[in-house]
């Protein structure tokens, strides 16, 4: 028999059930259903924890300075929000944007974890996946500040500013500015970038953003993505040239912009900026990264730079090109904009509220986006990540029917190794008894292959179990 591990605080669904606001009326309204579930604690028992969470709302646990504009979206009716500095282990969910985030500092009461960001590099994904916690991602909500960074890195890698800047500085501190700021300037002579052509390198929200913005100052666009979607292209500028792959895109641009995701191991994206890429650049080919300096061959890059008039100019450390005279390397101040930030946060906050209140999947870099209509009145929804292998759904499903409960709506959806599925069910059997949840939750969260279980009726916070090699955690 399975071993079961449970510090809990008991409730009832009749003790719990007060009058629902706003916020809480997503999931909390519709019938009068004994329920016994367990606020799952993580192993802690209550007397030991001053710092608790209180009755009836989710935890949200943050890493790095988080924009508070995003974060008032936790309504303080249901959420509690602290720093990594809460010493209890008991977060409902993570909210993260830099940090470097550790399996060990993932409880068992984690639920989801959201990035403030597009990339997801510093989350172990693969391993959450393996558990079960879906992971969140904020695509488009830094495209604006990067898109406009960019083109700004197009001005940059033009005119030679900052080496005129810097010159400037020189001759104001030994008192010959006014003397040589007409002699000098022929010393930072550019090139204007209307009538040039941009090629494009992904056309995602940043790209496709970045092509638009760029085609409207008078510059053509060749662009190359294999995976456009359909949201993408309607974002396109008219005039642009799609081609078949990166070498032909870049061989008559004068800028080349890298737009793409970074992606480790064989077949990934590596180095994918490399010497059979680079042999196609035009001598004074200006190359803009603000994706991933990995992205990049360094070394390529430099022997282009050092043979050619060309031009570097990225916002990630290069300790190659750093002080090479035809590279312009920045600190990475791509998503460094408040409204970024703002956006970013906002964007993880909703999804996560999505998430723990209605059991909805939009945004996430490893579970199947996922959405199911309103919850019927007087049902109980109920959601099972499992490993995605043959015969899950068939075996869930039984646990129900052997319940004699019957499902009103479901849904299921996969994504490589796992599946995520949200039921909508009737509490009442067919025999017209109404169902204890306690056990038909065990029942189903014990099934082989099955990784965790929740119930979104009743109280925030509870109704969450998980199966953990074979033990049972309430």
């Amino acid at each position: 028999m399975a071993t079961t591990v449970s510090f809990a605080v008991r409730r009832t669904a009749a003790a719990l059930r007060s009058s629902p606001n706003a916020s809480t009326a997503r999931y909390l309204t519709g019938t009068t259903i004994p329920i016994d579930v367990d606020h799952y604690t993580s192993g802690w028992k209550i007397g030991d924890i001053d710092d608790f969470t209180k009755a009836g709302k989710y935890r949200i646990q943050t890493f790095n300075k988080i924009s508070e504009q995003g974060l008032e979206r936790f309504t303080d009716d249901l959420y509690e929000v602290g720093s990594n500095a809460w010493e209890a282990s008991n977060a409902h969910a993570l909210v993260l944007r830099s940090h470097k985030l550790q399996e060990s500092e993932v409880g068992v009461t984690v639920r989801a974890i959201a990035r403030c960001g597009a990339g997801t590099n510093n989350i172990p994904v693969s391993r959450m996946t393996e558990i079960g916690i879906p992971v969140f991602n904020t695509p488009g909500a830094n495209a604006n500040a990067v898109k406009e960074l960019i083109i700004c890195g197009m001005f940059l890698g033009s005119r030679r500013v900052i080496d005129g800047i810097n010159h400037m500085k020189d001759l104001g501190s030994k008192g010959l500015a006014k003397e040589r700021v007409e002699k000098d300037k022929a010393m930072f002579g550019g090139q204007e970038i209307k009538g040039k052509t941009l090629a494009v390198i992904g056309l995602g929200h940043i790209g496709a953003s970045t092509a638009r913005d760029a085609s409207a100052l008078g510059m053509s666009i060749v662009g190359y993505d294999p995976g456009l979607s359909i949201e993408s292209a309607l974002k396109l500028p008219r005039e642009i040239t799609l081609t078949d792959s990166i070498a032909s895109a870049v061989s008559d641009a004068d800028y080349v912009s890298i737009n793409i995701p970074y992606i480790k191991g064989e077949g990934g994206t590596h180095g994918i900026i490399g010497p059979d890429v680079i042999s196609h650049f035009k001598p004074n080919t200006i190359l803009l990264n603000f994706a991933r300096g990995e992205l990049v061959d360094s070394e390529a890059m430099k022997t282009f730079l050092d043979g050619s008039n060309g031009r570097y100019v990225s916002d990630f450390p290069d300790d190659l090109l750093w002080d090479h005279k035809n590279a312009v390397i920045l600190p990475h101040l791509g998503a460094s904009t408040e409204e970024a930030e703002d956006e970013a946060a906002s964007m993880a906050a909703d999804t996560i509220r999505d998430f723990l209140e209605t059991g909805i999947i939009k945004n996430s870099v490893n579970f199947p986006p996922t959405d199911l209509p309103e919850r019927p009145a007087g049902s109980i929804r109920m959601t099972v990540v499992n490993k995605n292998i043959p015969g899950m759904l068939a075996g869930i499903t039984e646990t129900f029917a052997k319940a004699k409960l019957n499902i009103i709506q479901q849904i299921n959806n996969s994504r490589g190794d796992v599946a995520y599925n949200v039921l909508d069910i009737d509490p009442h059997t067919e025999d017209g008894e109404t169902v204890q949840l306690k056990e038909l939750q065990e029942s189903l969260t014990m099934t082989e292959g099955v990784l965790s279980s929740r119930i979104l009726f009743g109280t925030a916070g509870v109704g969450y179990a998980r199966n953990i090699d074979g033990t049972y955690y309430i």
